[in-house]
């Protein structure tokens, strides 16, 4: 037996602490005692309105490194005591999108610990090819925050294709992702510009960093009239006029996450008239988080608070603190 974070009905009120079955070791699996998660508004969303969960009861968690407490026969490359991280995405390695290195698209898929039981527990099974070594010099909470936290953005610059000398805008660069976007955007050789009201984000490597109230003014004033090359948008439909706005001729304005909604403005004119990229991304491949964990010691991550597994639900609420100032971890 093993305990776990259960829900059987949506409501963080409904998520509680259960003694529940170790899992199974299968041929080609790998049993990991997990350490720590990180908790993202996925895991929120999962929990209160549970669509398209299974199983049911259902644990929650879709960020997680550990270490390696058994394998299957037939795994060649981990053995016991390893430290590692999980790609968190379940793929079947043979639709078209996983053959052109695309698995967190893949057709039959979808994201650990919604579609199957999650890390916030004290075990869990992962197929082999999900689980990625990490140096022993990388902390957990920077293991933790890589599968998503970091994966997400580092795919969305990839993806909108930021160059040396550019100008990277971020929006929500305080958040999980944004700490992230704006490391890699300094290591591209980009000119970095933060969109939050925390001043600490400096320290991850902006260049500047302004309020959300004078944005466009200031990013104006900043790059002589040329507006971002690249604005990454991590918010959802507050910010979407805002950050069209900021994106400069022929920018690229990539965007993931809805935290405030989902329905916007397309803004037609806005678009045309300085022939701007839109570019939807989510995740990233297996072989950008190997990239990740190639750079992982040289990453950092601002930790708030962390809890125990008993309070996940506390741990969950919390990310709608105003107060928040950086990540939120499990402990387990």
């Amino acid at each position: 037996m093993m305990k776990a974070l259960v829900f059987e009905k949506g409501g963080l009120d409904n998520l509680k602490v259960r003694d529940v079955e170790k899992p199974m070791v299968s041929s080609h699996d790998v049993l990991i005692k997990i350490k720590i998660a990180g908790v993202n508004p996925v895991d929120r969303f999962v929990v209160e309105l549970t669509r398209e969960v299974r199983p049911i009861p259902h644990i929650p968690g879709s960020e997680f490194a550990g270490v390696v407490d058994e394998v299957g026969d037939h795994v060649t490359d981990l053995k016991k005591g390893e430290r590692v991280i999980v790609y968190n995405r379940v793929f079947d390695d043979t639709c078209d999108m996983c053959l052109s290195k695309s698995e967190m698209l893949c057709r039959t898929g979808g994201i650990r610990g919604v579609i199957t039981n999650g890390g916030f527990a004290e075990y869990t099974t992962v197929p082999e090819r999900n689980a990625f070594k990490i140096p022993e010099e990388v902390s957990w909470e920077v293991a933790a925050s890589l599968p998503v936290s970091a994966l997400t953005p580092y795919h969305a610059l990839m993806e909108a294709g930021l160059k040396a000398y550019e100008t990277l805008a971020v929006f929500g660069a305080s958040g999980n992702t944004g700490s992230f976007a704006i490391q890699f955007g300094r290591k591209f050789g980009a000119k970095v510009i933060a969109v939050s009201r925390k001043n600490w984000i400096r320290d991850f490597g902006a260049d500047d960093v302004l309020a959300y109230q004078d944005v466009i003014g200031r990013i104006k004033e900043i790059t002589l009239g040329k507006m971002a090359d690249v604005v990454l948008n991590s918010l959802g439909s507050e910010m979407w006029l805002t950050a069209l706005d900021v994106t400069g001729l022929k920018g690229r304005l990539v965007f993931f996450g809805v935290l405030t909604g989902s329905k916007v403005d397309l803004a037609l004119d806005r678009i045309y008239a300085k022939q701007i990229k839109i570019i939807g991304t989510t995740g990233g491949t297996r072989k950008e988080l190997q990239e990740l964990i190639g750079i992982s010691t040289s990453l950092n991550v601002r930790v708030w608070k962390k809890f125990k597994l008993e309070d996940g639900a506390k741990a969950l609420k919390a990310l709608s603190d105003y107060e928040r100032d950086g990540r939120i971890l499990l402990e387990i």
